[in-house]
Parts: C-alpha cells; sequence; structure tokens
C-alpha cells in the first residue's frame, strides 16, 4: 500500500505540473471547444475552453508507468512489471485514438474529425489485441466472476473473446457519452477506477493496484483544471482513454459483468441515446429534453455542479454496492 499511495500523490503533482505547461499551449494554439446550437445555452459561454486536455493523462500516466517498471524491475518484481505494460498500451491506443479525432476537429479545423469507421477499427483492432494477450498471453483464461453468487464461470472461447471486446467498447463508447459537463466523466471515472483498484488490492493483483492508484492520481490531477468553470476539457483523447482504462481493469480482473453495477451512471447516459433515437426515430417525439441525460437535468433547471456532486454520489454507492456483492 505505501507503493500505491506514493505512486496517486506523485501522479497527482505530475499531472498538475502538466496542465500548468499544456493548457496554456493549447490555448495558444486555439485548441477550443466547439459547441452545439442545440444544446444547452449555458454551454456557449464555453465555446473557445482549451480541450484535448486528455493528453495530461496521457503524459502523466507514461512518465509515471515507465518509471514504476523501472523501479519494479530493479527490485525483482519484473513479473509484475511487464504484465503492467499491455494495460497501459490499450489504453494509451484508445487515448490515441481520441487525439487524433481531437487533433483533425480542433487543430486542423476539419469539423468531421476521424471517420466513424476508421475510430472504430481502430478501436476494434486494439480491443481484439488486448483480448488475445488476455487469453493467450497472460493465460488468465475465459473465467467470468459473477457478483452477488460470488463464483466464476467459465466462458467457451468462442463466446468469450467476442463478449470481452463488446465490453470495451461499450465501457468506452458510455464514458465517452458522460463527457458533457465540467467535471461529470472525470469524477465519475475516478470513483469508478477507485473501486476497481480496491478490488485489485482486495484479489492480491498488485498490477492493477499499482496501475489504478496511478491512473487515480492522473485523474485528480486533471480534475484540478476540470470543475466547474471549467479550465480545460479531456475532449476524446481523455474519455477514450478513461473508458480503455475502466474496461482494461474489469477484464483483467475478470470482473466485467460488475460493471453493470459499479458504472450504471455511464450505461444509463448510452441509454438515454438509444432510447431517444429510438423513441423519436418511432414517434418523431422526445422521451427526454436532450440526451444524454445529464443535458436533461440541465434543461430541466439542474446547475452543473449539482449534476456532477449527485451523479457522482450515485457512483460511490454503486461502488459500495458493488464491492458487498463480489
Amino acid at each position: 500500500m505505501k507503493l500505491e499511495t506514493s505512486l496517486l500523490i506523485i501522479a497527482f503533482v505530475v499531472t498538475v505540473i502538466l496542465g500548468m505547461i499544456i493548457i496554456p499551449i493549447l490555448r495558444k494554439l486555439k485548441v477550443g471547444q466547439i459547441e452545439r446550437d442545440d444544446g444547452p445555452k449555458s454551454h456557449l459561454k464555453k465555446q473557445g475552453t482549451p480541450t484535448m486536455g486528455g493528453i495530461m493523462m496521457i503524459v502523466s500516466m507514461i512518465i509515471m508507468i515507465t518509471g514504476t517498471y523501472i523501479y519494479l524491475t530493479l527490485n525483482d518484481q519484473v513479473q509484475i512489471a511487464h504484465k503492467i505494460l499491455p494495460i497501459l498500451l490499450l489504453t494509451i491506443g484508445f487515448g490515441l485514438i481520441g487525439f487524433i479525432d481531437d487533433f483533425k476537429k480542433l487543430v486542423l479545423k476539419n469539423t468531421k474529425g476521424l471517420k466513424p469507421s476508421y475510430k472504430m477499427l481502430g478501436l476494434l483492432i486494439i480491443s481484439v489485441a488486448y483480448v488475445i494477450y488476455l487469453v493467450y498471453g497472460l493465460h488468465l483464461g475465459t473465467q467470468t466472476y459473477i457478483p452477488i453468487a460470488k463464483t466464476f464461470i467459465e466462458l467457451p472461447i468462442y463466446i468469450y473473446i467476442p463478449f470481452a471486446i463488446l465490453v470495451i467498447l461499450a465501457t468506452t463508447n458510455a464514458i465517452n457519452l458522460t463527457d458533457g459537463i465540467d467535471g461529470l466523466s472525470s469524477s465519475v471515472s475516478a470513483i469508478i477506477i477507485t473501486c476497481l483498484t480496491i478490488i485489485g488490492i482486495l484479489f492480491g493483483q498488485y498490477e492493477i493496484s499499482i496501475f489504478g492508484t496511478v491512473v487515480i492520481g492522473a485523474v485528480l490531477g486533471f480534475l484540478m483544471f476540470n470543475l466547474h468553470p471549467a479550465k480545460v476539457f479531456m475532449g476524446d483523447t481523455g474519455s477514450l482513454l478513461l473508458g480503455g482504462v475502466i474496461s482494461a481493469m474489469a477484464l483483467y480482473l475478470k470482473m466485467p459483468l460488475l460493471l453493470i453495477v459499479i458504472a450504471l451512471v455511464p450505461v444509463i447516459e448510452t441509454l438515454s441515446v438509444i432510447i431517444q433515437v429510438a423513441y423519436f426515430k418511432k414517434t418523431g417525439n422526445r422521451v427526454f429534453k436532450m440526451t444524454p441525460i445529464h443535458h436533461h437535468f440541465e434543461l430541466s433547471g439542474w446547475k452543473e455542479n449539482k449534476i456532477v456532486i449527485v451523479f457522482s454520489l450515485i457512483t460511490l454507492v454503486l461502488c459500495i454496492i458493488g464491492l458487498m456483492i463480489i
């Protein structure tokens, strides 16, 4: 625990320092937020706020994990050090895809950004590589933990691989949709990642506890600049990164089904969009004032800070429940 605590604090400090360096650069490059005309009117004043802030977390994680890898190697913990790198590569890979999308939109002024088909293909390739590594590289097998029942079931390989890939893609998309209000996605993600890190500690998965504490420190450092009124937004660079982190950790722990509980807020955000689109296509009417659902509450008169606090508290309670049922 001493190592994990140190890593969290150092990652936090490193990210804050990076923020003080990177945010002015983004502002100078005029890498600013583009707000939707049909969105909440209160968001129009955010136009031009620096985005692509997820770079701060990516750079911090690379610095911290590299340093940790060297430290573990020098202290005869090479096996743990080696196991951390693939988790980092998956998450950084997702972050880089988000970065390319953000870069094309905000720097090259290509409003369409990365083509959805290319974006999905990139995410799919990285997801497949990670799942194959878990099954055949680490030989973790296809066991999946069933919460409440507190038992593992062995899934057939032809079911497990598509299922695991779907978990990664769905989680990433859900976290991406949760990003839309100052501090919301980063706060909710920090709580979920903390829960998964605690599970890693309880089950003796040190690579997960070490990786998790680094990410928590990085997210909290980013949150210092992302709380309302935000000085920077994470963009797809950050949201895809965090989605990759959460799914990678859950699959490594063999607990993807637990995400239905602890990540219920992002799940509901996703469902709200699906319901809205399906209902509108069928009837021409809307169920919500706007989706994802956090915008519905905004248009209903809730302040951004209230939404973040309520959604974060709900996530905290759900994570406590999640820890109780494992």
